[in-house]
């Protein structure tokens, strides 16, 4: 779901400049950005051209809780301004130059993009990274795509069940370097805590009629049908009684033998209704899905495994044990709940992944830093030749670069795929969270 954002709108100036030029295009900038959706624009309506004026424009905005500041220079301007607004509201900055007007008598009229060079050289010079540069007449929208995956992670309550999954060592993250990075904290739950919470019959009614019409359910009991459907109700009270924003499970190896099935197949239900929920305790991969989901414009995340590579064909397997959102199918294949795992007790999603332009990233971090793996790539058709969920991948770059960069770094192995390509909003996302960036 595209995450709502408020930002901040200055346009610095300077009256030795054509600065009523600049007063005219920003006013139809103003108007022109507030057709961008989920945007909540707080706008300085008057050009800022002393440090008096920057002062009063920071006290005003800071009681907005802007998520981000875009700061337009208007014309050539005294360095202080951005440096003052910059200081005062923390937030990370778009530093964007108008378009050169014709020249008039021989004068250059606005001289923007050096006032951009000058605010980008302090800010840099001022220990800041958080910052881009754009110059023409639109907003960058990859860079709002940006602030809204920090806002979701700044606003987000992540619990995890259980622990990580027995073995997997590399999910392991620093709870309070990763809190001083995005402000989570996150919260710790039993198993035991997901299966007390009580089931209406009525909510598990609704939840076996979708589990009837979506999806053949040969493979299983009637009574692991009605698990399925009572633990969907379990887990989405859960999430709603505790305000959880993700939450990571998990899944294995003690979730069957405690329930009597796996949560994979109530975790595909429910993600295709928007609930993020990460498979194997991997906090930084639900971390990752929320980055995806705040940019996603109704595209569902899929935390999976490159599982398998074809180096004579050049593609990859991106698959999961039965788990991806019911809602990315491909719609040609049988959709079916399956036993395949967990001595017969799996109950697991199977279905090929639909065709299409997608990215993979993943927040992780390692050797005391954070850092972000993206790449892009295309799913393309396949037959359902296996259990679990998987979508056929060929990436813009050779699959064994791909693995070569993945084992090279150590990036985990979840990666939260989306299907929409946002690689320019993903590497604006790690300057401005100050993550490494692998790709």
């Amino acid at each position: 779901m595209l995450k709502n954002v408020r930002i901040g709108v200055v346009c610095l100036a300077r009256e030795t400049y054509d600065f009523k030029a600049a007063a005219e295009i920003y006013a139809r900038t103003m108007e022109e950005l507030k057709e961008v959706p989920k945007v909540e624009w707080e706008f300085e309506p008057e050009l800022i051209i002393n440090t008096d004026e920057a002062y009063a424009a920071a006290e005003r905005l800071s009681a907005k809780q802007l998520d981000g500041l875009v700061i337009i220079t208007g014309t050539f301007h005294l360095g202080h301004l951005a440096l003052i607004l910059k200081r005062l509201l923390n937030k990370p900055v778009l530093l964007w130059a108008f378009s050169e007007l014709p020249y008039n008598g021989g004068k250059i009229r606005l001289n923007s993009v050096c006032g951009v060079n000058l605010n980008a050289s302090n800010l840099y010079k001022a220990g800041f990274n958080d910052y881009i540069c754009i110059v023409g007449d639109k907003i960058d929208t990859d860079w709002i795509d940006a602030i809204r995956m920090k806002a979701a992670l700044e606003s987000a309550h992540i619990g995890i069940v259980g622990y990580r999954a027995h073995g997997f060592f590399n999910l392991d993250i620093d709870e309070m370097q990763n809190f001083a990075q995005t402000g989570i904290l996150i919260d710790h739950y039993e198993i035991s805590d997901i299966l007390s919470m009580q089931v209406l019959p009525e909510d598990k009614e609704l939840f076996l009629k979708e589990i009837s019409d979506g999806f053949n359910c040969s493979d299983i009991s009637d009574d692991q049908k009605d698990k399925v459907a009572a633990l969907c109700v379990k887990f989405e009270k859960f999430m709603k009684n505790h305000a959880l924003t993700a939450l990571a499970v998990r899944c294995w190896p003690e979730f069957a033998n405690m329930y009597g099935i796996s949560p994979c197949a109530a975790m595909s239900i429910l993600q295709s209704k928007g609930y993020i929920l990460g498979c194997e305790g991997d906090i930084e991969g639900v971390m990752s899905m929320l980055a995806c989901d705040a940019v996603g414009e109704r595209q569902t995340p899929f935390l999976a495994d490159l599982s398998q590579v074809n180096f004579e064909e050049n593609y990859a397997l991106l698959w999961h044990c039965g788990v991806a959102p019911m809602n990315l199918w491909d719609g040609n294949c049988i959709r079916s709940l399956d036993t395949y795992f967990a001595g017969g007790r799996g109950v697991t999603a199977g279905f090929v992944m639909k065709s299409g332009r997608m990215n993979i990233m993943r927040i992780d971090s390692a050797r005391g830093k954070t850092r972000l793996f993206v790449q892009g790539g295309t799913v393309v058709p396949m037959e359902k030749e296996l259990t679990g969920t998987y979508a056929k991948v060929i990436f813009d770059k050779p699959v064994n670069e791909v693995l070569d960069t993945v084992t090279s770094t150590g990036v985990a192995h979840h990666l939260a795929m989306i299907y929409s390509d946002k690689l320019k909003a993903f590497k604006i996302f790690s300057k401005i969270m100050n993550y490494e960036l692998i790709e």
